[in-house]
């Protein structure tokens, strides 16, 4: 099968924001305790936080992790998490039938994203509290000095304030499994109010309003008109969620469904549209695609812990999906269609990081490991970074019971700001045949330099050959990238043959 692609440096779809690659700590299962945190793991610091965890999670260079929650949020007192860890109370989570002891709250969080290496992107309950709580909590992690909260935080130990930039009211409040689940118009009012409280102590941050759990909720798309009508010119981001799954084993079908995400991401970007023109707005609103993931292999192991028959324990193991190779290949073409709507999404964050539907895996006391599905986030988020350029692509195609003629080849290039390197990532969809990608660079070509921009192969990692099966495991990371071959450039045309249901990365520089 053959393949031609144009890329052209004025084809530009727009900068991309780092944050697009950010990710998501929840108090849920073992992302906090025994995942981030684990006092008594040879590799825990002083603050208990596991070091070779840590290293992982430099390695991909997350910008942003949200935090709390996600379900959790939604019946989460924040004071809970502060103040001396043998004061805190233990609370029973209705979100995940587990207790939470709040040993880790805002400030051991704040401890462990400046270790990290990312921002925090930190989220107020709107489900059992409101307005007030929220206001609250924005001072204590924002203001200076001179007030009940920010003084507080003074005496728990933190002299500086946070100064965190980016908020979310709430979360999936249109859920039937959420903690006070709202209705469009009252989560809108009360999104709109609570927004202009906190604007009012610092109109410079960001904040995320709840759109659709999932393009499968009987209100979408409704529910972001409503909430848009209520709170457009106060907010600068709506949020979407969404999860892939493989329940059918059909390959084929699964490998296919970024096409639902293209609609789900083109939908709502139209909503954005109509609004701002029903308002007469100048203001622009993007999307926060602040959870999506693969998800679905835990789902039985976890339906009695979740269903209440196993009581209420602390950080059990819960939606612990351990990935294979055909996950790897969704992960990479989820990341592609991100990157080709980055003029509308400005936030994305892989849900999560640790343990829960993770790239990262822990043993209690034991190793950290790297799922199948780290390498395209890790390659993505190092690389991906600068100007996403719209590529013109011919390639065979095929049908599925909800899309048509989707093309095996997946494909996206990013021009870094950086180094000025360009980088191609490639999935091929097909089950059995090569795809041989001749790529015209012609649109990169400049007559007054001798050598040619963007005329030499700086790295090429594949992964191949796997089956579809294959996962990793905390002594066996076999699923991993190898050095791609055969790829050349001659005449300002990249070829390369691009194996069967394959992950690849091409990067071109001078």
């Amino acid at each position: 099968m053959r393949a031609t692609v144009t890329a052209h440096k004025d084809y530009v779809i727009a900068k991309i924001d780092p944050r697009l690659y950010g990710s998501f700590i929840e108090h849920l299962g073992r992302a906090v305790y025994s995942g981030i945190y684990e006092p008594d793991h040879a590799t825990a610091d002083e603050h208990g936080f596991r070091q070779d965890v840590i290293e992982l999670i430099k390695d991909i260079d997350v910008p942003v992790t949200r935090y709390p929650g996600g379900n959790f949020v939604s019946a989460y007192n924040w004071e809970d998490g502060i103040g001396p860890k043998e004061d805190r109370p233990t609370r029973l989570d209705l979100a995940w039938h587990t207790s939470e002891s709040n040993e880790v709250g805002i400030h051991e969080f704040a401890e462990w994203a400046e270790q990290a290496g990312t921002e925090m992107m930190l989220a107020v309950n709107l489900g059992s509290r409101g307005l007030d709580e929220a206001r609250a909590f924005l001072e204590y992690v924002n203001h200076p000095g001179g007030s009940y909260w920010s003084d507080l935080r003074k005496q728990n130990g933190r002299e500086e304030p946070w100064d965190v930039k980016l908020w979310c009211l709430g979360n999936e409040m249109d859920g039937p499994w959420q903690i006070g689940q709202k209705t469009a118009a009252e989560y809108g009012r009360v999104a709109f109010e609570t927004a202009k409280a906190m604007r009012a102590f610092d109109k410079n941050i960001e904040l995320v309003v709840c759109g659709s759990s999932s393009p499968k909720m009987p209100t979408y798309p409704e529910w972001e008109g409503t909430v848009l009508d209520y709170t457009y010119d106060t907010i600068d981001y709506i949020s979407l969620h969404m999860y892939f799954d493989n329940h059918e084993k059909n390959t084929a079908n699964y490998l296919a469904k970024a096409c639902l995400l293209d609609n789900y991401i083109d939908t709502v970007a139209a909503v954005i549209k109509t609004t701002k023109a029903k308002k007469r707005s100048n203001h622009d609103v993007y999307i926060s695609f602040d959870e999506w993931n693969v998800w679905y292999h835990s789902n039985e192991q976890d339906k009695d812990l979740l269903g209440g028959n196993d009581g209420w324990p602390h950080a059990p193991a819960l939606l612990e999906d351990i990935y294979d190779f055909a996950d790897t290949l969704q992960v990479g073409c989820i990341l592609n269609t991100f990157i080709r709507h980055c003029d509308v999404v400005k936030i994305g964050c892989l849900a999560q990081l640790v343990n829960v539907i993770a790239p990262i895996m822990t043993v209690k006391g034991g190793p950290a490991w790297r799922q199948s599905t780290y390498y395209p986030y890790l390659y993505a988020s190092q690389y991906g970074r600068g100007t996403a350029l719209n590529l013109a692509v011919q390639c065979q195609g095929y049908d599925t019971e909800f899309a048509s003629d989707v093309s095996y080849l997946d494909i996206s290039a990013v021009e870094s700001d950086k180094d000025g390197a360009l980088t191609f990532f490639i999935v091929n969809r097909h089950p059995d045949e090569n795809i041989e990608l001749d790529l015209s660079l012609q649109g990169f070509s400049d007559p007054s330099l001798k050598d040619q921009p963007h005329q030499t192969i700086i790295m090429d990692k594949v992964m191949a050959g796997h089956a579809l099966d294959a996962k990793n495991g905390p002594n066996a990371e076999q699923v991993a990238p190898k050095d791609g071959q055969g790829a050349a450039i001659k005449q300002q045309i990249l070829t390369a043959s691009i194996a069967p249901m394959s992950y690849r990365m091409i990067r071109l520089g001078a």
